[in-house]
């Protein structure tokens, strides 16, 4: 039986290694985020610095249809004063059925939709685009280092860099290191039909290019600091409860131990004195 249960395990989890590496021939960068960890958290400032870049940039063609605007001043996200939620959400138009027209939008309406058809949501793409953790590695990896979703995204907003040197000029769409679901010339396949190189061509010019936004902190607005702010902001969206669950998991943990010694403990002064008896004979 055990044997039986250990091959199947086995097998398992090389039917999902080679998924996942069917699916995964980007690079992805490891980065060291706040709320990686069972203690980490979200950093208040990254998460606003994200939203201003979402908003100033991402939000041309993608939505956020699945967040309410109101959590942008929930503890644990961005937490702006309730005066900028209102504000902010104003700066939206959303259609009301009932008027059936479009209205300033408030703080209980959702961020709207992507504007374009081929555009995706990014509410959970942090979730969905699990980077190099997996949801096919281990559950402990998981726990110490995170989903890989916010490294994935930021990786990808990372990895524009020139096609080699084998793909056609007019080949359509532009070269990703991390993206590996896209388009990829047949002038860069090998003898076994295999990528030479990582990833593909992603239909998404560039979105960001360093410096496209400036912030009133004055924090840097390099390539490499915008795509950690948005990742970090697109992963406060897909996990906002992260924080909460990592406490109640906390709190279970302590209560389940102390509970441990308490059993344990009780056993022994339960036993004693049959044990007692026992020795006596």
């Amino acid at each position: 039986m055990l044997k039986k249960l250990a091959a199947s395990m086995v097998a398992a989890f090389a039917l999902t290694t080679g998924a996942f590496a069917a699916g995964g021939a980007g690079k992805v960068e490891n980065i060291d985020f706040s709320f990686d960890g069972p203690f980490g958290s979200y950093d208040q400032n990254q998460l606003q610095r994200g939203l201003q870049i979402y908003t100033e940039i991402c939000a041309a063609c993608h939505g956020l249809k699945f967040v309410p605007i109101r959590t942008l001043a929930d503890e644990g996200g961005p937490h702006l004063p309730e005066d900028q939620v209102r504000a902010y959400a104003a700066f939206y138009e959303v259609f009301d059925p009932e008027l059936d027209d479009f209205r300033p939008a408030t703080p209980n309406d959702h961020f709207p939709a992507s504007n374009l058809e081929n555009a995706p949501d990014l509410s959970l793409m942090a979730k969905a685009r699990a980077g190099f953790h997996g949801p096919y590695g281990l559950g402990i990896n998981q726990l110490m280092n995170g989903i890989g979703g916010a490294e994935y995204i930021a990786s990808l907003l990372n990895g524009y860099v020139d096609p080699p040197s084998c793909a056609p000029e007019d080949f359509d769409g532009y070269y990703n290191q991390t993206f590996g679901a896209g388009g990829y010339p047949e002038e860069c396949l090998d003898e076994k039909g295999k990528h030479k190189y990582p990833g593909s061509w992603i239909a998404m010019a560039p979105p960001l290019w360093g410096d496209d936004v400036e912030f009133a902190d004055g924090h840097a607005t390099d390539l490499h600091h915008l795509s950690e702010d948005v990742a970090a902001f697109l992963m406060w969206t897909a996990e906002p409860k992260m924080m909460a669950r990592k406490q109640a998991g906390f709190v279970g943990v302590v209560f389940l131990t102390i509970l441990s010694v308490l059993l344990y403990l009780t056993n022994k002064r339960l036993w004693a004195p049959v044990k007692a008896r026992y020795k006596k004979k």
